[in-house]
């Protein structure tokens, strides 16, 4: 049964139709993501839902009862509350009913309210409350004034959580969440017993989490069961069919216009009905909303840099009486595309300025290399000045804008970020987030330099944008540090991984791993299981002295020995990326037939044949990134002999 359904839904901001006719309904468990392009009205159907906003035309039927929470991107709270006593607003009820009942209010049903409070699970409410705000990492007794708009955020999104509603309306949940919060909040939701709508860009977020998958397409909702992965072949194959049915369209009203503009003879001959087809026609052309335009993105690496960018010698800094980062060695060369990951607040920005030479470390030695030339994405957007318009945001006092060595006119530069050229003139301050962060990157992109350093810039991005910026990012001849919590992203864009694996014992550890985020995964788990295995299986003191003199030396040595490549092995190296490659292209594409619904009605035979081939390549992927970890590491443990 349906605990929501939106028929008829019409919405418009200006001359700006954000809901066409549009429909929705919502089950009992479902679990759906919202997504579309920055400005086609998510949020405005979130609140719709939420019930704080009403349609233009159109109706909303709720069940009877339903309870709803939403999370909206900018929450707004009473700043003279605390963090706890904001996030305790949301088990207002359930407070209400404890304190009924140990105040043995006369004439209250006991039996009643204590199975009220059953049903809500209100006798440990504190718990609820104080489980959140440890997860979320939040100061529990800081005034919500004080706190930071991500902050505030990671408030709310508490607030909602604790209150269990039977719908959960949640607007970019993971904007300012690190990863481990991410992954927290995703394992919670992927439990949640209630029905879920949740607004988000994060492909990784939405395939852990949603059951269905709904676009917002240019004021029309389609639905897509499934994962995210299903939802992109079949939205390739409707891409394609509405782009032949386009060129169908304008080819016939071409046809049929050369013929209406005919001779004398041709018009005296032409038939009312043809004629009715005409305007028919025209009108269709003019009511059609065409596809919007792609972010067209192009980048200059500037002049080259050197081949060394930094390299860090046993470098310990400590901030605020916080070791931050404690003994860590490193070199960044050019090309290179390195992620930070770790959770907010562990020093990845501390990190960052000691790389690029902005900050002096306590200990140890940095060298940078030559002509460096950084560009900076800052996720708090402090390089835009509100009271500036766009075209001054991109080139101050000039028409132009120098691209490597093409030269644009800023209104067509702001074009290819989806700005219309009669919102050159407008100021920054009325644009969304995601507009916001897409004239940062405009600017950014303005700039030749041959570093790119990028903080949170997928916040806010629609997934199309987002798939640009790695494609993007990938050819670029630069080099890239990036600081993301979107795992898809740092998996598609990164050559190695910067980790913050610190805990009390060791604040300040860092560690740097080849590969992207998975690649991250996998091979910290290895090394912990390694480690655990070891002290499992320790030597006794009888075995002891066999570690010690000379003889321990010998045995040190000999994995260094071993460690250097023989040339079959080499050259078993160079094709593992080339053999890698080739296993996930072949599964993205078995994926995608076993994701298409013509496969189980043209081939059925089939299917049974592809899903084994499908966990025949997950071995084999499993078997080749292991061996290849094994020789890349031995590589370099050789590379430090002497």
């Amino acid at each position: 049964m349906a605990l929501l359904h939106l028929t008829g839904a019409q919405l418009a901001y200006g001359h700006v139709p954000l809901l066409r006719d549009a429909a929705f309904s919502l089950d009992e468990g479902e679990r759906v993501a919202l997504i579309g392009r920055n400005g086609s009205g998510k949020s405005s159907l979130l609140r719709l839902l939420a019930g704080t906003e009403v349609p233009d035309a159109g109706l909303l039927n709720v069940q009877q009862g339903l309870r709803r929470a939403a999370v909206a991107q900018e929450p707004h709270f009473d700043d003279a509350l605390t963090v706890f006593d904001a996030v305790a607003q949301g088990v207002q009820e359930v407070r209400g009913l404890r304190e009924r009942v140990e105040q043995h209010v006369s004439g209250d049903d006991i039996d009643t309210l204590h199975a009220r409070l059953d049903a809500l699970d209100g006798w440990t409410w504190e718990q609820r409350v104080e489980e959140a705000i440890e997860r979320l990492r939040l100061p529990r007794d800081a005034a919500v004034a004080t706190l930071s708009g991500g902050t505030a955020k990671r408030v709310a999104l508490a607030r909602a959580l604790v209150e269990r509603p039977d719908v959960l309306l949640l607007d970019e949940p993971t904007n300012h969440l690190d990863i481990d919060a991410i992954e927290w909040l995703q394992s919670l939701l992927a439990a949640w017993r209630g029905a879920l709508v949740v607004v988000s860009h994060d492909r990784a977020f939405i395939d852990a989490v949603a059951t269905r998958i709904v676009e917002l397409d240019r004021g029309t909702l389609r639905s897509y069961p499934g994962r995210f992965a299903a939802y992109e072949a079949t939205k390739q194959r409707e891409l394609e069919a509405e782009a032949l049915a386009t060129a169908r369209a304008d080819k016939l009203l071409a046809a049929e216009e050369v013929w209406v503009r005919q001779g004398v003879e041709a018009r005296r001959t032409r038939s009312v009905g043809r004629i009715a087809r005409l305007e028919a026609l025209r009108a269709q052309r003019a009511a059609r909303r065409d596809s919007l335009a792609n972010v067209r993105l192009e980048l200059s690496a500037g002049r080259a840099s050197g081949r060394l960018v930094a390299e860090l010698d046993d470098v310990s800094i400590s901030l605020g009486g916080r070791l931050l980062v404690d003994r860590f060695s490193g070199t960044f060369l050019r090309g290179d595309k390195v992620g930070l990951i770790g959770p907010n607040g562990v020093g990845k920005t501390t990190m960052l300025k000691l790389i690029l030479g902005e900050l002096a470390p306590d200990r140890g030695r940095v060298r940078r290399g030559t002509h460096l030339s950084v560009a900076y994405f800052d996720q708090m957007r402090s390089a835009l000045r509100l009271d500036a318009t766009l075209a001054d945001t991109i080139s101050p006092g000039s028409e132009w804008v120098e691209i490597g060595r093409s030269r644009r006119h800023v209104m067509s530069y702001l074009g290819d970020f989806l700005f219309a050229p009669a919102r050159a003139q407008a100021l920054v301050s009325t644009l969304s987030g995601g507009e916001r962060n897409r004239l940062l990157l405009a600017r950014l992109f303005a700039l030749p330099a041959n570093v790119l350093v990028l903080d949170e810039p997928t916040n806010d991005l629609d997934i199309e944008t987002l798939e640009l910026l790695e494609e993007l990012l990938q050819g670029y001849d630069g080099t890239v540090f990036l600081v993301s919590h979107d795992r898809r992203f740092l998996d598609a864009v990164v050559t190695s991984t910067l980790a913050w694996e610190g805990d009390a014992g060791t604040p300040g550890l860092w560690r740097e791993y080849p590969g992207g985020y998975a690649d991250w995964r996998v091979q910290r788990d290895r090394s912990r299981a390694a480690v655990a295995s070891m002290a499992n299986t320790a030597p006794g003191p009888a075995a002891a002295p066999a570690a010690s003199g000379s003889a321990g030396k010998g045995a040190a040595a000999a994995p260094k020995a071993r460690a250097r490549l023989s040339f079959k092995e080499q050259r078993e190296l160079d094709g593992l990326p080339g053999q890698i490659a080739a296993l996930e292209a072949e599964q993205k594409a078995i994926g995608e037939r076993l994701a298409s619904t013509a496969l189980y009605t043209d081939e059925p035979q089939r299917v049974g044949e592809l899903q084994a081939r499908y966990e025949q390549i997950d071995d084999a992927l499993t078997e080749a990134l292991t061996r290849w970890e094994t020789l890349a590491a031995r590589v370099q443990d050789a590379s430090s002999l002497p």
